[in-house]
């Protein structure tokens, strides 16, 4: 029995250390699901390539808390097959019966698995990590969903751009995507070089990749934009939306304000 008690410890542990590593790296700028994705990947050893995973590795703040929990992920997953084993093999001369054994074993599986996927337990458990980690560490908070306000119908999103795209071999003054509520965060070249916050005299080539930040609907139309008459028109047409959507969004300011100067009074 005290086989199993140990295994149930070190499971508890190994959600506590993902939950803690996954809010240090969201307080770096990933989103939450990435931060959850890249810290069980850690914890469990399982091997990823992907842009997102080196984007992590080479964040020095990031790579620091991928590496402790890797330490720990080798050793809590040693030791809980280590417990596993001894579980069954009765090595400690208990006289519990293999069922009775195997019940405190799935019993105790539940419990875990419907704490470590309650969202009020999550919810706790993260304001208190965040409360320790904002006394006793220099993590770099950098909220980005806040920052740029994506719940709102915004996004930031990777583009590739293709011969014969609407964009491609034009410079950004040409393309006019600040009209279209279009701001274009950074370019990677096809020979890797990355472009910070590209001005006007950039030119967009065929295999570059975009950061953009915008309106969801907007990057989404762009994408498929193809360099013909009919691409000139969707321009317009968008052109002519973001002015719609800044007037609406001027209009539901100064209402704003007039509301609140009138409360003042």
């Amino acid at each position: 029995m005290a086989a199993i008690i140990s295994l149930l410890i070190v499971l508890t542990l190994s959600i506590l250390f993902t939950r803690i590593a996954t809010v240090a790296l969201s307080r770096t700028g990933l989103s939450a699901e990435a931060a959850r994705f890249q810290a069980r990947s850690a914890f469990t050893g399982v091997g990823f390539t992907t842009t997102e995973s080196e984007k992590v590795v080479n964040h020095p703040v990031r790579r620091r808390v991928l590496m402790i929990l890797m330490l720990l992920g080798n050793a809590g997953v040693v030791t809980a097959i280590s417990s596993l084993i001894l579980t069954f093999m009765d090595l400690d001369g208990s006289a519990e019966p293999v069922g009775v054994k195997l019940a405190v074993l799935i019993t105790g599986l539940v419990i875990l698995w419907a704490v470590a996927t309650s969202n009020w337990v999550d919810l706790h458990i993260s304001r208190i990590i965040r409360w320790a980690l904002d006394r006793y560490t220099r993590l770099e908070v950098q909220d980005v969903m806040s920052l740029l306000h994506l719940a709102g119908g915004c996004r930031v999103s990777q583009i590739n751009v293709h011969e014969g795209d609407w964009m491609a071999d034009r410079k950004l003054s040409e393309l006019g995507l600040p009209a279209e509520g279009i701001l274009v965060l950074g370019i990677t070249r096809k020979t890797g070089k990355y472009l910070t916050a590209p001005d006007g005299s950039t030119e967009i080539l065929p295999n570059d990749q975009l950061i953009l930040y915008g309106r969801s609907s907007a990057i989404d139309k762009l994408q498929t934009r193809k360099r013909d008459a009919r691409g000139d028109q969707d321009h317009a047409e968008a052109v002519a939306e973001q002015e719609t959507v800044v007037q609406r969004e001027k209009a539901a300011d100064t209402e704003q304000q007039r509301q609140e100067g009138t409360a003042e009074h």
